[in-house]
Protein backbone atom coordinates (compact mmCIF):
# COMPACT_ATOMS: atom_id res chain seq x y z
CA UNK A 1 0.00 0.00 0.00
CA UNK A 2 1.19 3.75 -0.67
CA UNK A 3 2.31 5.57 2.73
CA UNK A 4 2.51 8.99 2.91
CA UNK A 5 2.66 9.92 6.09
CA UNK A 6 2.96 14.04 5.99
CA UNK A 7 5.05 14.92 9.10
CA UNK A 8 8.35 15.53 9.38
CA UNK A 9 11.82 13.35 9.75
CA UNK A 10 13.73 14.00 12.43
CA UNK A 11 17.63 13.38 11.73
CA UNK A 12 19.71 11.98 14.38
CA UNK A 13 22.00 14.83 15.74
CA UNK A 14 25.25 13.29 14.84
CA UNK A 15 28.32 14.55 12.68
CA UNK A 16 27.75 12.29 9.84
CA UNK A 17 26.95 12.64 6.41
CA UNK A 18 23.68 14.02 5.59
CA UNK A 19 21.84 10.63 3.72
CA UNK A 20 23.70 8.73 6.14
CA UNK A 21 21.67 10.23 8.32
CA UNK A 22 18.74 9.84 6.86
CA UNK A 23 18.93 6.54 6.06
CA UNK A 24 19.29 5.63 9.64
CA UNK A 25 16.15 8.04 10.33
CA UNK A 26 14.20 6.03 7.46
CA UNK A 27 14.88 2.82 8.72
CA UNK A 28 13.93 3.78 12.30
CA UNK A 29 10.67 4.71 10.67
CA UNK A 30 10.51 1.29 9.10
CA UNK A 31 11.63 -0.52 12.78
CA UNK A 32 8.86 1.66 14.31
CA UNK A 33 6.38 -0.44 11.65
CA UNK A 34 5.27 3.52 10.32
CA UNK A 35 6.49 1.66 6.89
CA UNK A 36 6.03 -2.11 6.77
CA UNK A 37 7.11 -4.49 4.36
CA UNK A 38 5.31 -4.12 0.75
CA UNK A 39 4.63 -0.24 1.84
CA UNK A 40 5.27 2.00 -1.15
CA UNK A 41 7.61 4.97 0.64
CA UNK A 42 6.84 9.02 -0.40
CA UNK A 43 8.14 10.09 -3.38
CA UNK A 44 11.65 11.52 -3.39
CA UNK A 45 10.34 14.86 -2.98
CA UNK A 46 7.88 14.20 -0.44
CA UNK A 47 10.62 12.84 2.23
CA UNK A 48 13.03 15.66 1.16
CA UNK A 49 10.37 18.12 2.31
CA UNK A 50 9.61 15.91 5.23
CA UNK A 51 13.59 15.80 6.23
CA UNK A 52 14.27 19.43 5.08
CA UNK A 53 17.01 17.90 2.72
CA UNK A 54 18.12 18.18 -0.82
CA UNK A 55 16.23 15.53 -3.58
CA UNK A 56 20.04 14.17 -4.03
CA UNK A 57 20.21 13.41 -0.66
CA UNK A 58 16.90 11.14 -0.38
CA UNK A 59 18.50 10.09 -3.46
CA UNK A 60 21.93 8.47 -1.71
CA UNK A 61 19.92 7.53 1.51
CA UNK A 62 17.76 5.37 -0.68
CA UNK A 63 19.74 3.77 -2.35
CA UNK A 64 22.39 3.15 0.49
CA UNK A 65 19.27 1.26 2.36
CA UNK A 66 18.46 -0.50 -1.36
CA UNK A 67 22.32 -1.73 -1.24
CA UNK A 68 21.55 -3.53 1.95
CA UNK A 69 18.14 -4.77 1.19
CA UNK A 70 16.23 -3.06 3.62
CA UNK A 71 14.55 -1.02 0.35
CA UNK A 72 14.08 -1.71 -3.37
CA UNK A 73 13.31 0.38 -6.28
CA UNK A 74 10.58 -0.92 -9.05
CA UNK A 75 10.61 1.01 -12.31
CA UNK A 76 8.10 3.29 -13.29
CA UNK A 77 6.28 2.20 -9.52
CA UNK A 78 8.95 3.48 -6.76
CA UNK A 79 10.43 2.76 -4.00
CA UNK A 80 9.25 -0.06 -1.67
CA UNK A 81 9.85 -2.15 1.39
CA UNK A 82 11.41 -5.83 1.68
CA UNK A 83 10.97 -7.93 4.51
CA UNK A 84 13.94 -7.91 5.88
CA UNK A 85 13.44 -9.76 9.51
CA UNK A 86 16.26 -12.16 10.15
CA UNK A 87 14.85 -15.72 9.99
CA UNK A 88 13.92 -16.98 13.15
CA UNK A 89 15.93 -19.73 15.13
CA UNK A 90 14.53 -23.27 14.72
CA UNK A 91 11.75 -23.02 12.35
CA UNK A 92 10.13 -20.47 14.38
CA UNK A 93 11.56 -20.45 17.76
CA UNK A 94 11.78 -16.30 19.20
CA UNK A 95 15.25 -16.22 20.87
CA UNK A 96 14.73 -13.83 23.48
CA UNK A 97 17.77 -15.17 25.58
CA UNK A 98 20.53 -13.24 24.20
CA UNK A 99 21.14 -10.14 25.34
CA UNK A 100 22.83 -8.19 22.45
CA UNK A 101 21.82 -4.74 20.04
CA UNK A 102 20.37 -5.67 16.79
CA UNK A 103 22.41 -4.65 13.86
CA UNK A 104 21.83 -1.30 12.77
CA UNK A 105 25.14 -0.08 11.23
CA UNK A 106 25.38 1.06 7.69
CA UNK A 107 26.93 -1.44 5.82
CA UNK A 108 28.90 1.21 4.09
CA UNK A 109 30.37 2.29 7.61
CA UNK A 110 31.01 -1.05 8.10
CA UNK A 111 33.53 -1.49 4.71
CA UNK A 112 35.32 1.62 5.48
CA UNK A 113 36.15 0.55 9.06
CA UNK A 114 37.69 -2.92 8.01
CA UNK A 115 39.61 -1.49 4.68
CA UNK A 116 41.05 0.96 7.86
CA UNK A 117 41.04 -1.62 10.17
CA UNK A 118 43.17 -4.02 7.74
CA UNK A 119 45.61 -0.98 6.76
CA UNK A 120 46.07 -0.02 10.18
CA UNK A 121 46.92 -3.52 11.43
CA UNK A 122 49.38 -4.43 8.41
CA UNK A 123 51.44 -1.35 9.90
CA UNK A 124 51.99 -2.52 13.57
CA UNK A 125 55.07 -3.79 13.81
CA UNK A 126 55.01 -7.48 14.81
CA UNK A 127 51.39 -7.70 14.45
CA UNK A 128 50.79 -5.66 17.52
CA UNK A 129 52.61 -8.30 19.82
CA UNK A 130 54.57 -5.29 21.19
CA UNK A 131 51.63 -3.36 22.67
CA UNK A 132 50.06 -6.23 24.92
CA UNK A 133 47.55 -3.61 26.70
CA UNK A 134 46.35 -2.20 22.91
CA UNK A 135 48.58 0.71 21.21
CA UNK A 136 48.87 4.33 22.20
CA UNK A 137 46.46 5.10 19.45
CA UNK A 138 44.10 2.35 19.89
CA UNK A 139 43.68 3.03 23.36
CA UNK A 140 43.32 7.18 22.60
CA UNK A 141 40.08 6.38 20.25
CA UNK A 142 38.53 4.52 23.26
CA UNK A 143 39.16 6.76 26.14
CA UNK A 144 38.18 9.40 23.43
CA UNK A 145 34.76 7.66 23.15
CA UNK A 146 34.60 7.06 26.83
CA UNK A 147 35.07 11.09 27.45
CA UNK A 148 32.34 11.97 24.94
CA UNK A 149 29.84 9.16 26.39
CA UNK A 150 30.67 8.36 30.46
CA UNK A 151 33.87 9.42 31.89
CA UNK A 152 37.27 10.97 31.92
CA UNK A 153 40.25 8.32 31.49
CA UNK A 154 43.84 9.08 30.62
CA UNK A 155 45.21 6.74 27.81
CA UNK A 156 47.48 4.62 30.65
CA UNK A 157 44.65 4.38 32.51
CA UNK A 158 43.23 0.97 30.51
CA UNK A 159 44.35 -2.03 28.98
CA UNK A 160 42.70 -3.54 26.55
CA UNK A 161 40.59 -6.62 26.74
CA UNK A 162 38.67 -9.47 24.65
CA UNK A 163 35.01 -7.89 25.57
CA UNK A 164 34.10 -7.16 28.97
CA UNK A 165 33.59 -10.80 30.14
CA UNK A 166 37.61 -10.96 30.34
CA UNK A 167 37.32 -7.91 31.96
CA UNK A 168 35.36 -9.37 34.90
CA UNK A 169 37.61 -12.28 34.87
CA UNK A 170 40.87 -10.29 35.42
CA UNK A 171 39.77 -8.12 37.77
CA UNK A 172 38.11 -11.36 39.91
CA UNK A 173 41.04 -12.52 39.61
CA UNK A 174 43.02 -10.20 40.90
CA UNK A 175 40.97 -9.55 43.72
CA UNK A 176 41.03 -13.75 44.67
CA UNK A 177 44.19 -12.67 47.18
CA UNK A 178 41.71 -10.43 49.58
CA UNK A 179 39.12 -12.57 49.58
CA UNK A 180 37.59 -15.76 47.64
CA UNK A 181 34.12 -14.32 48.52
CA UNK A 182 32.56 -11.19 46.07
CA UNK A 183 29.32 -9.58 47.04
CA UNK A 184 26.69 -8.86 44.04
CA UNK A 185 22.69 -8.86 43.96
CA UNK A 186 21.11 -12.33 44.02
CA UNK A 187 20.54 -12.25 40.62
CA UNK A 188 23.45 -11.14 38.71
CA UNK A 189 25.38 -11.38 34.97
CA UNK A 190 26.10 -15.37 34.36
CA UNK A 191 28.87 -14.62 33.04
CA UNK A 192 30.10 -13.20 36.83
CA UNK A 193 29.04 -16.12 38.22
CA UNK A 194 30.68 -18.08 35.86
CA UNK A 195 33.93 -16.51 36.28
CA UNK A 196 33.56 -16.43 39.86
CA UNK A 197 33.03 -20.06 39.83
CA UNK A 198 36.39 -20.71 37.34
CA UNK A 199 38.41 -19.16 40.07
CA UNK A 200 37.19 -21.25 42.96
CA UNK A 201 35.34 -17.60 44.21
CA UNK A 202 32.06 -17.51 46.55
CA UNK A 203 29.68 -15.13 45.45
CA UNK A 204 26.98 -14.26 48.01
CA UNK A 205 23.79 -12.35 47.69
CA UNK A 206 22.75 -8.48 49.12
CA UNK A 207 19.22 -7.72 49.20
CA UNK A 208 18.37 -4.85 46.36
CA UNK A 209 15.42 -2.89 45.84
CA UNK A 210 14.52 -0.47 42.53
CA UNK A 211 17.59 1.41 42.62
CA UNK A 212 20.48 -1.33 43.70
CA UNK A 213 21.91 -2.76 46.23
CA UNK A 214 20.57 -1.95 49.99
CA UNK A 215 23.34 -0.31 51.80
CA UNK A 216 22.20 -1.52 55.06
CA UNK A 217 22.05 -5.19 53.98
CA UNK A 218 25.92 -4.70 52.09
CA UNK A 219 26.93 -4.09 55.54
CA UNK A 220 25.20 -6.70 56.96
CA UNK A 221 26.83 -9.18 54.21
CA UNK A 222 30.52 -7.47 54.76
CA UNK A 223 30.32 -8.14 58.18
CA UNK A 224 29.32 -11.58 58.29
CA UNK A 225 31.26 -12.68 55.05
CA UNK A 226 34.45 -10.88 54.94
CA UNK A 227 34.03 -10.36 51.26
CA UNK A 228 36.49 -7.66 50.18
CA UNK A 229 35.31 -7.26 46.34
CA UNK A 230 31.37 -5.87 45.66
CA UNK A 231 30.23 -6.63 42.22
CA UNK A 232 28.02 -4.03 40.11
CA UNK A 233 26.12 -3.44 37.46
CA UNK A 234 24.68 0.36 38.07
CA UNK A 235 23.46 1.01 34.82
CA UNK A 236 20.42 -1.64 33.52
CA UNK A 237 21.27 -4.06 35.83
CA UNK A 238 21.51 -7.85 34.12
CA UNK A 239 19.29 -9.02 34.92
CA UNK A 240 17.06 -7.07 37.39
CA UNK A 241 17.72 -3.64 34.77
CA UNK A 242 17.64 -1.00 37.73
CA UNK A 243 19.64 2.25 37.52
CA UNK A 244 21.75 3.29 40.49
CA UNK A 245 21.70 6.70 41.58
CA UNK A 246 24.19 8.78 42.77
CA UNK A 247 22.90 9.48 46.08
CA UNK A 248 22.57 5.41 46.60
CA UNK A 249 26.31 4.90 44.44
CA UNK A 250 27.66 7.05 47.80
CA UNK A 251 26.00 5.52 50.49
CA UNK A 252 27.34 2.02 48.84
CA UNK A 253 30.69 3.62 48.81
CA UNK A 254 30.66 4.55 52.18
CA UNK A 255 29.71 1.14 53.33
CA UNK A 256 32.31 -0.41 50.79
CA UNK A 257 34.95 2.05 52.37
CA UNK A 258 33.96 1.32 55.81
CA UNK A 259 35.36 -2.49 55.40
CA UNK A 260 38.05 -1.22 52.85
CA UNK A 261 36.58 -3.73 50.07
CA UNK A 262 37.05 -2.69 46.44
CA UNK A 263 34.57 -3.03 43.66
CA UNK A 264 34.24 -4.51 40.11
CA UNK A 265 32.12 -1.99 37.92
CA UNK A 266 30.55 -3.48 35.06
CA UNK A 267 28.96 -0.44 33.48
CA UNK A 268 28.81 -2.25 29.55
CA UNK A 269 25.01 -0.96 29.54
CA UNK A 270 25.98 2.83 30.03
CA UNK A 271 25.02 3.56 26.46
CA UNK A 272 21.23 3.74 28.20
CA UNK A 273 22.14 5.56 31.50
CA UNK A 274 19.46 8.84 31.80
CA UNK A 275 19.92 9.65 35.65
CA UNK A 276 23.79 10.79 34.47
CA UNK A 277 25.13 9.68 38.15
CA UNK A 278 29.06 9.82 38.06
CA UNK A 279 30.70 6.23 38.02
CA UNK A 280 31.81 4.46 41.11
CA UNK A 281 35.60 4.96 38.91
CA UNK A 282 34.64 8.74 39.30
CA UNK A 283 33.60 8.83 42.84
CA UNK A 284 36.75 6.28 43.82
CA UNK A 285 38.97 5.90 41.71
CA UNK A 286 41.96 3.87 43.93
CA UNK A 287 39.47 0.93 44.62
CA UNK A 288 37.37 0.47 41.22
CA UNK A 289 37.88 -1.90 38.26
CA UNK A 290 35.78 -0.06 35.85
CA UNK A 291 34.98 -1.93 32.47
CA UNK A 292 32.96 -1.16 29.41
CA UNK A 293 32.92 -2.30 25.95
CA UNK A 294 31.50 -2.03 21.66
CA UNK A 295 29.39 -5.24 22.44
CA UNK A 296 26.51 -3.57 23.57
CA UNK A 297 26.65 -0.02 22.31
CA UNK A 298 27.82 -0.90 18.77
CA UNK A 299 27.54 -4.33 16.96
CA UNK A 300 27.55 -7.67 19.26
CA UNK A 301 30.44 -8.55 16.15
CA UNK A 302 33.28 -7.06 18.01
CA UNK A 303 34.09 -8.44 21.58
CA UNK A 304 36.49 -5.38 22.63
CA UNK A 305 36.37 -4.01 25.88
CA UNK A 306 38.63 -2.04 28.30
CA UNK A 307 39.75 -2.43 31.75
CA UNK A 308 40.81 0.40 34.47
CA UNK A 309 42.06 -0.96 37.37
CA UNK A 310 43.44 0.69 39.91
CA UNK A 311 46.63 2.13 39.44
CA UNK A 312 48.27 0.53 41.91
CA UNK A 313 47.09 -3.08 40.68
CA UNK A 314 47.83 -2.20 36.98
CA UNK A 315 50.95 -4.18 36.57
CA UNK A 316 49.36 -7.19 37.99
CA UNK A 317 46.81 -6.62 35.42
CA UNK A 318 49.14 -6.97 32.72
CA UNK A 319 50.99 -9.74 33.83
CA UNK A 320 47.49 -11.67 34.11
CA UNK A 321 46.87 -10.56 30.48
CA UNK A 322 49.94 -11.72 29.37
CA UNK A 323 49.74 -15.56 30.92
CA UNK A 324 46.12 -15.66 29.36
CA UNK A 325 45.71 -13.70 26.11
CA UNK A 326 48.92 -11.78 25.55
CA UNK A 327 46.71 -9.01 24.27
CA UNK A 328 43.38 -8.28 22.71
CA UNK A 329 43.29 -9.54 18.58
CA UNK A 330 44.60 -6.14 16.73
CA UNK A 331 42.17 -6.68 14.04
CA UNK A 332 39.13 -6.55 16.29
CA UNK A 333 39.99 -3.42 17.89
CA UNK A 334 40.72 -1.13 15.01
CA UNK A 335 37.62 -2.58 13.70
CA UNK A 336 35.77 -1.04 16.67
CA UNK A 337 38.04 2.11 16.60
CA UNK A 338 37.53 2.78 12.94
CA UNK A 339 33.53 2.49 13.44
CA UNK A 340 33.73 5.17 16.53
CA UNK A 341 36.67 7.13 13.77
CA UNK A 342 33.64 6.98 11.19
CA UNK A 343 31.14 8.52 13.55
CA UNK A 344 28.85 5.03 14.31
CA UNK A 345 28.79 4.91 18.05
CA UNK A 346 26.41 8.30 17.86
CA UNK A 347 24.34 6.99 14.97
CA UNK A 348 23.85 3.70 16.84
CA UNK A 349 23.28 4.99 20.33
CA UNK A 350 20.16 7.00 19.33
CA UNK A 351 18.76 4.35 17.76
CA UNK A 352 19.16 2.05 20.24
CA UNK A 353 17.76 4.33 22.74
CA UNK A 354 14.70 5.42 20.64
CA UNK A 355 14.31 1.62 20.08
CA UNK A 356 14.65 0.32 23.78
CA UNK A 357 11.82 3.03 24.73
CA UNK A 358 9.36 1.44 22.31
CA UNK A 359 10.21 -1.99 22.92
CA UNK A 360 10.10 -0.95 27.21
CA UNK A 361 6.64 0.47 26.75
CA UNK A 362 5.74 -2.44 24.59
CA UNK A 363 6.17 -4.96 26.75
CA UNK A 364 4.55 -3.16 29.73
CA UNK A 365 1.37 -2.96 27.93
CA UNK A 366 1.82 -6.66 27.28
CA UNK A 367 2.75 -8.00 29.99
CA UNK A 368 0.29 -5.03 32.29
CA UNK A 369 3.06 -3.92 34.13
CA UNK A 370 2.43 -0.81 36.56
CA UNK A 371 6.20 0.29 36.66
CA UNK A 372 9.41 -0.50 34.72
CA UNK A 373 13.08 0.18 36.39
CA UNK A 374 14.22 2.13 33.55
CA UNK A 375 10.99 3.34 31.33
CA UNK A 376 13.59 5.56 29.19
CA UNK A 377 14.82 2.14 27.39
CA UNK A 378 16.56 -0.82 28.43
CA UNK A 379 17.91 -4.01 26.66
CA UNK A 380 15.84 -6.28 29.26
CA UNK A 381 13.15 -6.71 31.27
CA UNK A 382 12.80 -8.97 34.61
CA UNK A 383 10.11 -10.40 35.75
CA UNK A 384 10.31 -11.37 39.80
CA UNK A 385 8.79 -14.69 40.72
CA UNK A 386 9.81 -17.73 42.82
CA UNK A 387 12.63 -19.42 41.20
CA UNK A 388 10.69 -22.81 40.57
CA UNK A 389 8.27 -20.73 38.94
CA UNK A 390 10.55 -19.11 36.63
CA UNK A 391 12.00 -22.63 35.14
CA UNK A 392 8.57 -23.88 34.48
CA UNK A 393 8.07 -20.88 32.74
CA UNK A 394 11.34 -20.82 31.02
CA UNK A 395 10.65 -24.36 30.04
CA UNK A 396 6.78 -23.82 28.68
CA UNK A 397 7.73 -21.24 27.01
CA UNK A 398 10.49 -22.50 25.15
CA UNK A 399 7.52 -25.15 23.90
CA UNK A 400 5.69 -22.72 22.76
CA UNK A 401 8.62 -21.36 20.61
CA UNK A 402 10.03 -18.55 22.76
CA UNK A 403 13.52 -18.90 24.16
CA UNK A 404 14.12 -17.60 27.66
CA UNK A 405 17.56 -17.28 29.60
CA UNK A 406 17.53 -20.60 31.85
CA UNK A 407 16.77 -18.30 35.38
CA UNK A 408 19.07 -20.62 37.37
CA UNK A 409 21.99 -19.34 35.21
CA UNK A 410 22.23 -15.81 37.08
CA UNK A 411 20.82 -17.07 40.55
CA UNK A 412 22.92 -16.41 43.46
CA UNK A 413 20.73 -16.40 46.25
CA UNK A 414 18.61 -14.98 48.39
CA UNK A 415 14.21 -14.81 48.35
CA UNK A 416 14.36 -11.88 45.86
CA UNK A 417 16.43 -13.44 43.56
CA UNK A 418 13.85 -15.78 41.46
CA UNK A 419 12.51 -14.23 38.09
CA UNK A 420 13.08 -14.81 34.03
CA UNK A 421 14.84 -12.13 31.81
CA UNK A 422 13.87 -11.35 28.94
CA UNK A 423 16.30 -9.63 26.23
CA UNK A 424 13.96 -7.57 24.67
CA UNK A 425 16.40 -6.32 21.89
CA UNK A 426 17.25 -9.62 20.55
CA UNK A 427 14.97 -9.89 18.06
CA UNK A 428 15.07 -7.57 14.61
CA UNK A 429 11.23 -7.67 14.70
CA UNK A 430 8.71 -6.23 16.36
CA UNK A 431 6.43 -8.36 15.57
CA UNK A 432 8.18 -11.65 16.69
CA UNK A 433 9.10 -9.90 20.39
CA UNK A 434 5.25 -8.84 20.65
CA UNK A 435 4.37 -12.43 19.71
CA UNK A 436 6.54 -13.63 22.15
CA UNK A 437 5.51 -11.33 24.83
CA UNK A 438 2.36 -12.33 24.37
CA UNK A 439 3.42 -16.24 25.31
CA UNK A 440 4.76 -15.41 28.19
CA UNK A 441 2.35 -12.92 29.52
CA UNK A 442 -0.34 -15.71 28.87
CA UNK A 443 2.15 -18.22 31.22
CA UNK A 444 2.45 -16.32 33.78
CA UNK A 445 -1.23 -15.62 33.98
CA UNK A 446 -1.97 -19.05 34.14
CA UNK A 447 -3.21 -20.91 37.87
CA UNK A 448 0.25 -22.53 38.81
CA UNK A 449 -1.24 -26.03 39.23
CA UNK A 450 -1.64 -25.75 35.29
CA UNK A 451 2.17 -24.78 34.36
CA UNK A 452 3.24 -28.16 34.35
Amino acid sequence: MDTVPDEKIELPETDGPLHERLAVAVEQLIGERRYRPGDRLPTHRVLARQAGVAIGTVTKALDLLGSRGILRGEVGRGTFVNDVRIAPVDGGTVDLSINGPPQVIPEDMFKAAADRAMRACLALPHGGYADQRGTPAQRRVLVDWLARTRLRLAEDDVILTIGVQHGVHLAFQDRLGASPVIATEGATYPGAIAAARSLGMQMVPVRHDGEGMEPGDLDRVLVATQAKTVYLTPVSHNPIGFETGEERRRDLLAVIEKHDAWIVEDDIYSVYSTRNAPTFKDLAPERTYYLNGLSKCLTPLLRVGLIAPPQARRSAIMRALRAQVWGAPPYGVEMGCGLIELGADPIVASILRKEAKARIALAQRILGLDAVPMPEGAPHLWLPMPAIRAERLARRASEQGVRLTPPDSSFVGGECAGGVRLSIMATTSRDDLERALRVVAALRDEPEEMIV
